[in-house]
């Protein structure tokens, strides 16, 4: 690596974080933080997600003070499971009701911050299997303990199929290639699309949000524009297990990725329907998906939630 990402890699990467809850508890010092799960029909693994957080979410002295699933309009019992589980349940169409909602995964984290009002906000996907509670206070050490840290990405070994290597397809093949020839600063992020990441609430409302599945990518580019490699930081969560997408969506998905990625580096490209081709008997047939890349504004602009957030 070159010197200046060597020299952030060694200070701004903890390997083996072991912040303690009530270490970070009293490093709070006034701050509030809210955890939001996004979910789109996991009504088989947001329930436990939930109940492994709430012993830091409840209690006189708590290291969460919201713990939010935001159900992105699902069709099976997500809501009611995360209920019974102890989180407090917002459908994205309840927030903000007076915009159309978009489809995707950016909307959703975009409309938690009208949804929520902690300092800090830790963002989880809510399809992680045997999820492992310390994933929050490892997040949450860095913005707690530095003051320059803006953004805090997790990093961790994605198994294939749950019992082999070989996840986190899109992120070799496409992210970090990418990131590597465009802000190539940002060489030593590990996980650059990870969905396990925390950050200041006044840098979440500050930035654009990216539609779907360009939302992190792009949220990492605005934290280095705005705060440099200072203003990141990542951890090491271990092990992160979730269901796998077939080759067709992750093209659709790394499609996406690169349009924002593009866009954030201001790179003019086509923004047109993604062709793929499928095999139907012996031909091959076009199939044509629209991508969306248009962004929502910065929350600042749209909520007063967020105007006086420190």
């Amino acid at each position: 690596m070159r010197q200046g990402i060597e020299d952030w890699f060694a200070t701004h990467t903890w390997q083996s974080p072991q912040w303690s809850v009530e270490e970070l508890v009293r490093a709070k010092a006034g701050r509030t933080v809210s955890v939001v799960l996004p979910a789109l029909d996991e009504q088989k693994t947001v329930g436990a997600i939930v109940s492994a957080l709430l012993p830091m979410a409840t209690g006189p002295d708590p290291l969460a003070d919201e713990l939010v699933v935001l159900d992105s309009g699902s069709t099976d019992a997500t809501a009611e499971v995360a209920a019974a589980a102890g989180a407090r349940v917002v459908r994205r169409e309840e927030v903000l009701p007076e915009l159309p909602v978009r489809p995707g995964k950016g909307e959703a984290l975009w409309r938690s911050l009208a949804a929520t009002t902690g300092d800090l906000v830790v963002f989880l996907d809510s399809d992680l299997v045997d999820f492992d509670p310390g994933f929050l206070p490892a997040l949450l050490g860095p913005l707690l303990t530095e003051p320059s840290v803006a953004l805090v990405k997790g990093f961790y070994r994605r198994p294939l199929r749950l019992e082999s290597e070989g996840g986190g397809r899109v992120t070799e093949l496409l992210a970090r290639p990418v990131l590597n020839a465009l802000r190539p600063e940002l060489a030593g992020i590990v996980q650059p699309l990870g969905g396990e990441y925390a950050a200041r609430r006044d840098f979440l409302c500050a930035v654009p949000f990216a539609p779907g599945y360009g939302v992190e990518i792009g949220l990492l580019l605005d934290a280095h524009a705005r705060h440099g490699l200072d203003g990141l930081a990542q951890v090491n969560l271990g092990v992160r297990k979730h269901r796998n997408r077939s080759l067709a969506q992750l093209g659709v998905m790394a499609r996406q990725i690169l349009g924002t990625a593009l866009a954030r580096c201001e790179i003019e490209a086509d923004a047109g329907a993604y062709i793929q081709f499928t095999q139907v008997a012996e031909e091959w047939l076009p199939d044509a998906t629209e991508i969306a890349l248009t962004d929502r504004p910065p929350m600042s602009e749209i909520h007063r939630m967020c105007s006086g957030a420190t």
